[in-house]
């Protein structure tokens, strides 16, 4: 097995349990799973050496929806669009942060 090159991580809110906590399953809430199926494509489209992720609540809820980005460890927020993900995903493959978007 090749070991991609970039990992991007999509926030889903999941919590041990089941239950959610604090802001209740933010990401979730404003539809980042729905991105999961453009992301995947885009990175097929582009030909890029990556792999996408859907992750348990990363407990930054008042920036979600939320998405990171290894080895670089890009935390990025307020991931609520097709051109915000068509710009971090331009910043990737041009070795750069999309520094509009980072929380961390």
């Amino acid at each position: 097995m090749d070991k991609p090159e970039h990992h991007i991580f999509v926030c889903a809110s999941f919590r041990a349990g089941g239950e959610t906590k604090g802001k209740g399953g933010v990401c979730q809430k404003k539809g980042s799973m729905n991105f999961l199926p453009y992301i995947e494509n885009e990175i097929l489209d582009r030909g890029m050496n990556a792999q996408i992720t859907s992750t348990g609540c990363m407990k930054v809820c008042d920036h979600g929806p939320v998405m990171v980005v290894y080895p670089q460890g890009f935390w990025y927020g307020e991931i609520d669009s097709e051109d915000k993900i068509d710009a971090i995903l331009d910043a990737i493959e041009d070795g750069k942060a999309a520094k509009e978007f980072l929380i961390a």
